[in-house]
């Protein structure tokens, strides 16, 4: 059912975005917050089946056992493939109804066009969850077993009990400035507005991305025992390739803000974002590196999830070109940086108004 409602919000979206259809506006609009609700009724489903030790489901039966105390149980949801995407689908259709709910009167103009690609990403990953890794996939009668095999031991750690929660709420985070960068480049509603929006959520998940970085790490030097910055796990490593951009563009966005420069720029550091967000995710659920992490060795998996990262980097830049293609673009900015000790002493300002706020 989330399935079809995500293509229910794909469709009305874009086409109120195209058309300035209010009646598809809240059609989209409402079908994010039905999405929510069936996803959430999924997820807690899942949690009951672990809770419950019901080994009639072989994600369960696969991820569990009696003897792990409900604690263990209970994260075992997101401890393989099928749980993690679940996990992740669950986090973007709450984003994506808290942003519905907070811009429903303040964006309209954007918003078709940010429910449009969050149900783009959404229904994504439910097909994959319908039709690829179903969680809720049954074992065959015949093979019905009293216990489960349990958690993989090294993850069987308290960190990891919020590790992933901490680390997929900035991860997810981030598809929510990524959707507005888009809705103003498909809208040509390229002013301040959108701005304003993606740096305020832009530093949530920007703050629980830095923890997860940070529990991340501390799991890998106390369970793997490798030590040191850069040894840690490499999905620990991909999680942060998006902090950086995410970094420079609460900086940069200053700028903007306050000199009317480096649009272009702020554009491509949210775009760049949330594509090392599906990068990492796909590092993890493709099995191309050798990690704690990663849930599978499928290659035509990977090669699927890969051309989604592919096609949402390609429709977001593809899309900013075309917008800053025109002499007269409201990206093109007439002032200049001039020179390279002007640009950091514009930096450190910038600096400054980020810890201010």
């Amino acid at each position: 059912m989330a399935l079809v409602v995500a293509l229910v919000g794909v469709g009305t979206g874009v086409f109120a975005g195209l058309r300035g259809h209010a009646g598809a506006a809240r059609v989209a609009r409402r079908s994010s917050l039905v999405l929510a609700a069936l996803v959430t009724l999924a997820i807690v489903s899942l949690f009951w089946a672990f809770a419950h030790n019901d080994f009639r489901l072989e994600y369960v039966a696969s991820h569990a056992a009696r003897s792990m105390p409900l604690r263990y149980r209970l994260a075992a949801l997101w401890g393989g493939q099928a749980g993690s995407l679940l996990l992740w689908v669950w986090m973007l259709t709450m984003y994506a109804m808290a942003a519905v709910v907070v811009h429903r009167r303040s964006s309209r103009r954007l918003m078709p066009w940010v429910v449009a690609m969050l149900s783009a990403n959404a229904l994504f990953f439910l097909s994959l969850l319908n039709f690829v890794t179903n969680p809720f996939e049954r074992v065959p009668i015949g093979f019905l077993q009293s216990d489960g095999n349990g958690l993989n031991p090294l993850l069987q750690h308290p960190v990891m009990m919020i590790h992933p929660l901490v680390l997929y709420t900035g991860f997810v985070g981030f598809a929510v400035p990524f959707a507005f960068g888009f809705a103003a480049l498909a809208s040509g509603d390229l002013g301040s507005a959108w701005l304003r929006t993606t740096r305020r959520w832009t530093i949530f998940p920007w703050i629980f991305l830095s923890i997860g970085i940070l529990l991340g790490g501390r799991w890998a030097y106390e369970v793997l025992g490798w030590g040191g910055y850069w040894a840690w796990d490499p999905v620990e490593n991909a999680s942060f390739m998006p902090w950086l951009p995410a970094t420079a563009y609460l900086h940069s966005v200053m700028i903007q803000e306050k000199r009317d420069m480096l649009k272009t720029w702020n554009l491509v550091l949210v775009g760049l974002t949330y594509c090392l967000c599906l990068f990492g995710t796909f590092l993890t659920r493709s099995g191309i590196v050798s990690s704690v992490h990663s849930f599978t060795n499928a290659g035509w998996f990977g090669y699927v999830f890969l051309g989604y990262v592919v096609t949402m980097a390609i429709a977001f830049f593809a899309l900013l070109l075309w917008r800053r293609a025109p002499a007269d673009s409201p990206l093109r900015s007439a002032r200049k940086l001039a020179s390279t000790s002007s640009a950091s002493s514009r930096a450190i300002d910038s600096l400054g108004g980020m810890c201010s706020l």
